[in-house]
């Protein structure tokens, strides 16, 4: 079943192969805070000390995403889509729990249940480091205890209780609204529907990091597609690129940078860092993107659209699964 009409077949594999048959596909994603979502380790927000630049070898410490921060919420957006439209009952595939197997989630995306088999990511995803330096995107908030008649008590404050003195629960840092992560995403050896099936799970995505019920809140704004027989640049370096073309004035100031200049700056880098690579590759940046992403946008919008192409990705997921995953008694993941 063809989806789309702005992309030539052969960028696709008609199902899903068993070895690695070095089609990529790699979306270009910026990835824009819009509330204080928390990316840490042991309760610290993770950091890296690295150049500012390519060009500028001044070294800075960055906010980092990692892998598994980004990946995760993006699987488990599909996951739920998957339960919406029953194409998976969620007593037969619980994440890291006990996989199901032979659905869009766990063949694209992969799993492991010790003895019982695993099956690869088809999705990889690398580390993402914020633009702006970490001193820039990040700040320090003291969490206070509230009482029921809406007082708030603090290190040294008298509490609501008469007599009493209560103390702060904690301090923690923050990343700041409008600090930026360009991430580039890759699938490997697509089918349409896998491809269609990551695109929407990118675009759905909107919490990332810890909490994320209460704050956690990114948009994914995408600016191109590559299609390659091979892997492109880091997440680094692209970031590193797009930081030497902002000018040093915006870059010292308090003020978060402006969306558009980001997004411009980061298609001009991206571009010219492609004109370096060694390998074959078919890009779809900037204006030549905007066709495809209103064709996909148009598709997922509609429930006949995503359930067509939920449909076709799941057909596909267990076909692959029937001749190649030995099914075995259910078992517990291995966490």
């Amino acid at each position: 079943m063809a989806f789309l009409k702005t992309l030539d077949s052969k960028f696709f594999h008609t199902e899903i192969p068993y070895k690695p048959m070095g089609k990529y596909i790699h979306f270009l994603t910026v990835r824009v805070t819009e509330s204080y979502p928390l990316f840490q380790t042991d309760g610290e927000l993770n950091k890296a000390r690295v150049r500012a630049g390519i060009e500028d070898k001044t070294t800075i410490s960055r906010l980092s995403m990692f892998k598994r921060k980004q990946s995760t919420p993006e699987r488990l957006v599909g996951r739920e889509l998957l339960r919406k439209y029953d194409l998976v009952q969620p007593d037969e595939c619980e994440y890291n729990v006990a996989f199901g197997m032979d659905n869009p989630d766990c063949i694209i995306y992969g799993f492991a249940i010790g003895d019982s088999g695993s099956e690869k990511s088809k999705v990889v995803v690398d580390t993402a480091f914020s633009i702006t330096s970490f001193d820039e995107s990040h700040e320090t908030f003291t969490l206070n205890a509230p009482y029921e008649n809406g007082t708030m008590a603090s290190k040294g404050e008298q509490g609501s209780k008469p007599g009493e003195v209560t103390s702060r629960i904690n301090q923690q840092d923050h990343i700041r609204p409008q600090v930026f992560f360009p991430s580039i995403v890759t699938l490997k050896d697509p089918t349409e529907a896998s491809f269609l099936y990551v695109f929407n799970n990118i675009l759905r995505t909107r919490h990332y990091g810890a909490q994320t019920t209460r704050t956690g809140r990114v948009r994914n704004e995408l600016i191109g597609v590559v299609f390659a027989d091979g892997e492109i640049i880091s997440n680094l370096r692209w970031t590193q690129a797009i930081y030497d073309r902002i000018p040093p004035e915006i870059l010292q100031s308090i003020d978060p940078l402006e969306e558009g200049l980001v997004m411009e700056k980061a298609t001009e880098a991206i571009q010219a860092l492609m004109q370096e690579e060694f390998i074959v590759h078919t890009d779809f940046i900037g204006e030549s993107f905007a066709s495809l992403l209103s064709e996909v946008k148009g598709l997922t919008a509609t429930e006949e659209g995503i359930t067509s192409i939920l449909q076709q990705a799941d057909t596909e997921a267990k076909t692959y699964a029937g001749k190649h995953i030995k099914k075995k008694e259910k078992t517990k993941a291995k966490t």
